[in-house]
Protein backbone atom coordinates (compact mmCIF):
# COMPACT_ATOMS: atom_id res chain seq x y z
CA UNK A 1 0.00 0.00 0.00
CA UNK A 2 1.34 3.43 -0.88
CA UNK A 3 1.35 6.53 1.60
CA UNK A 4 1.14 9.53 1.01
CA UNK A 5 3.51 12.65 2.12
CA UNK A 6 0.75 13.84 4.93
CA UNK A 7 0.24 10.48 6.19
CA UNK A 8 4.05 9.67 6.89
CA UNK A 9 4.51 12.65 8.54
CA UNK A 10 1.55 12.44 10.71
CA UNK A 11 2.80 8.94 11.99
CA UNK A 12 6.47 10.58 12.60
CA UNK A 13 4.68 13.14 14.58
CA UNK A 14 2.53 11.23 16.79
CA UNK A 15 4.80 8.67 17.10
CA UNK A 16 7.58 10.69 18.04
CA UNK A 17 5.41 12.66 21.00
CA UNK A 18 4.17 9.71 22.14
CA UNK A 19 7.34 8.31 22.00
CA UNK A 20 8.96 10.97 24.08
CA UNK A 21 5.96 10.83 26.24
CA UNK A 22 6.51 7.20 27.59
CA UNK A 23 10.61 7.07 27.36
CA UNK A 24 10.20 10.12 29.85
CA UNK A 25 7.79 8.17 31.87
CA UNK A 26 10.29 4.98 32.16
CA UNK A 27 12.70 7.29 33.43
CA UNK A 28 10.67 8.52 35.57
CA UNK A 29 9.42 5.84 36.99
CA UNK A 30 13.38 3.97 37.13
CA UNK A 31 14.44 6.84 38.60
CA UNK A 32 17.04 8.08 36.03
CA UNK A 33 16.16 11.60 36.10
CA UNK A 34 16.71 14.86 38.17
CA UNK A 35 15.10 18.30 38.01
CA UNK A 36 17.66 20.15 35.85
CA UNK A 37 19.33 18.42 32.87
CA UNK A 38 23.22 19.82 34.41
CA UNK A 39 22.16 17.66 37.95
CA UNK A 40 22.21 13.99 35.87
CA UNK A 41 25.17 12.11 35.56
CA UNK A 42 26.48 11.20 31.79
CA UNK A 43 25.07 8.03 31.95
CA UNK A 44 21.71 9.29 33.26
CA UNK A 45 21.53 11.45 30.45
CA UNK A 46 22.54 8.44 27.65
CA UNK A 47 19.70 6.10 29.44
CA UNK A 48 17.11 8.89 29.14
CA UNK A 49 18.06 9.46 25.18
CA UNK A 50 18.14 6.09 24.80
CA UNK A 51 15.07 5.45 26.35
CA UNK A 52 13.51 8.41 23.79
CA UNK A 53 14.92 7.22 20.96
CA UNK A 54 13.92 3.35 21.31
CA UNK A 55 10.43 4.51 22.84
CA UNK A 56 10.05 7.11 19.77
CA UNK A 57 10.88 3.97 17.28
CA UNK A 58 8.53 1.56 18.48
CA UNK A 59 5.82 3.91 18.90
CA UNK A 60 6.38 5.27 14.98
CA UNK A 61 6.66 1.21 13.66
CA UNK A 62 3.50 0.22 15.63
CA UNK A 63 1.14 3.11 14.57
CA UNK A 64 2.73 2.48 10.94
CA UNK A 65 2.03 -0.82 10.95
CA UNK A 66 -1.31 -0.13 12.54
CA UNK A 67 -2.06 2.23 9.54
CA UNK A 68 -0.69 0.41 6.50
CA UNK A 69 -1.65 -3.44 6.98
Amino acid sequence: MSADLLSILIILALGVFSGTILGLLIGYLAKQQKPDWQAMTGRQKLVNALLILGCSALCVSGIAWYAFR
